[in-house]
């Protein structure tokens, strides 16, 4: 790769992990104004390279009717602009405008279309023959509720099956919620522009946007950071990151002693599976040293299946969960202790005796319902080394009601809890979301890690023992001073998601079992 190559490759990977909001977004625009990039230049810039993609999605093989749907404002600009290139490359345009009052430049490009003979309509209806659908009636910033005869004729076209490739976010939803306002654009495809936007990470606005591509169209690194700084609080974990993050390469004089030891607390007679799983996650990490605590008797399972594991047998209560960890066990000797799946709400008096190890720890499943019981913010404040929760939507209402009142906005949810409990919170969904309370450099601050990615395929029993004993595993091996402990626990989840992503186009969204998707955990490092 050559120096102009790599430089692009750079600058791309940056442009990839940031995540703007909607008022964000217009400062660094209004920059690019500010420093003499016509508005008009810029609106043709993006809309060429909106419908030189549209044209690779959507090759021109024979006639094609293509419906565009065009919003008063600058969205609109940018879908006229669209409109006129695909009439040139051969494709019959319809135009669905219903706003009587456009944008200057918008107005403008809608004058040359109908110069151009573009049929323009204020009704759907004609629309509906047409084989695909652009929807440039709202882009960011969007506020209020979309009702009256615009949200009818969108209800109609959410009904005929097109497909719909929407310009920078579908009619319809909030920019950094992704809530609906009223009634949104299904959209087939999404393509987003400049930046990602927040909506694209938040869990409610995913069924709207259908697949997301980034459309870049060269913003300078100087007017974004002089909005973010150069360590933006948001950013997607991407693959180059993650990589990066990962304990490798390995010191050729390295030895298990010195590549970290965790210890698992998992599993009862009920869930003897979440013990495996969970140390099936953990082998994966590389970890040197892996020791698992199980009642006493499923220590002849556990050593079956996870040879390579010192498994230690626990004090049983009748239930067949773990009442105590063994006197001998020092908890002291382990770089990370991970606690929680299949243990059962009997295991209470082990999560207690935990929640004073003076090393990382981190809890899932039962350990969390156990802390929730114990109050978890005066609980975890009082703890002195880091602590990872977790939490599906579920178990965080239990453990944070005084957070989950922002949801369904996840990523704020997630970033008070940390807050306010001084836990570095995995906030488990479509789009995981990695809270960090701590202010470090690596991480830019208050940094919150978004996984861009991931699969239905995850939504099985055990998956998650899976991502625990993955967690666990990194954070006990050395890590580089670089990368601060959200960032390794945010490269967890993403290799876990992107394992399931894997697994689920070898196989099938239906066979991505918990005991597959560990065995692909290593196939994603060859990708």
């Amino acid at each position: 790769m050559n120096e102009k190559s790599n430089k692009v490759e750079k600058y791309r990977e940056k442009i990839d992990q940031i995540v703007v909001t909607a008022q964000q977004m217009r400062e660094i625009e209004e920059r690019i104004f500010k420093a003499g990039m016509p508005v008009a230049a810029l609106m043709e810039k993006v809309a060429l390279r909106i419908a030189a993609r549209i044209q690779s999605l959507y090759p021109l093989f024979s006639r094609m009717k293509v419906g565009v749907l065009v919003g008063p404002g600058h969205n609109g600009g940018d879908a006229l602009v669209v409109a006129r290139e695909l009439y040139f490359q051969g494709y019959e345009v319809l135009i669905y405008c219903p706003f009587s009052k456009l944008k200057e430049l918008t107005s403008c490009h809608s004058e040359y279309a109908a110069s151009l003979g573009i049929p323009v309509y204020d009704e759907i209806e004609y629309l509906q023959e047409c084989d695909l659908i652009i929807d440039g009636l709202f882009g960011f910033g969007l506020e209020r509720e979309i009702s009256g005869n615009i949200g009818n004729a969108i209800a109609i076209l959410n009904q005929w099956g097109q497909p719909i490739v929407s310009i920078d976010l579908p009619s319809g939803i909030h920019t950094d919620t992704g809530a609906v306002l009223g009634m949104a654009i299904r959209a087939s495809k999404t393509l987003c522009l400049g930046l990602w936007k927040l909506a694209f990470l938040q869990d409610r606005g995913l069924e709207y946007i259908g697949d997301a591509e980034l459309i870049d169209f060269d913003i300078p690194l100087t007017d974004i950071w002089a909005i973010l700084g150069e360590t933006p609080e948001l950013r997607r974990m991407t693959k180059t990151t993650a990589f990066d993050s990962l304990p490798l390469p390995r010191n050729v004089l390295t030895h298990k002693y010195k590549q970290g030891h965790l210890l698992l607390i998992c599993g009862s007679k009920r869930y003897a599976g979440a013990a495996i799983l969970s140390g099936l996650g953990a082998r994966a990490s590389g970890v040197g040293m892996l020791s698992i605590a199980v009642p006493e008797s499923l220590k002849p399972l556990l050593v079956n299946h996870l040879p390579d594991a010192l498994v230690i047998g626990c004090g049983e209560t009748a239930s067949g969960a773990t009442a105590n960890l063994p006197d001998t066990l020092d908890l002291s000797n382990y770089s990370a202790i991970a606690c929680g799946p299949g243990l059962t709400l009997d295991a209470k008096l082990v999560v207690q005796s935990v929640l004073g190890a003076e090393c990382p720890l981190i809890l899932d499943a039962d350990g969390l319902n156990i802390l929730a019981e114990l109050r978890t913010i005066p609980t975890l404040l009082r703890r002195r080394e880091a602590t990872i929760l977790t939490p599906h939507l579920g178990e965080f209402k239990r453990l944070f009601p005084d957070s989950a009142e922002l949801l369904p906005d996840r990523i704020s949810a997630a970033r008070k809890a940390s807050q306010l409990s001084r836990a570095i919170i995995l906030l488990k969904g479509a789009k995981t979301a990695i809270a960090s309370p701590n202010p470090s450099i690596a991480d830019g601050g208050d940094s919150l890690w978004l996984i861009p990615e991931s699969t239905p395929a995850l939504a099985r029993g055990g998956s998650g023992d899976i991502l625990t004993g993955l967690i666990g595993g990194l954070i006990a091996q050395p890590i580089n001073p670089q990368h601060s402990l959200g960032k390794i626990v945010a490269t967890a989840a993403w290799w876990h998601a992107q394992a399931g992503i894997l697994a689920a186009k070898e196989r099938s969204e239906l066979g991505v079992d918990a005991l597959t998707l560990a065995q692909y955990l290593i196939k994603v490092i060859h990708l």
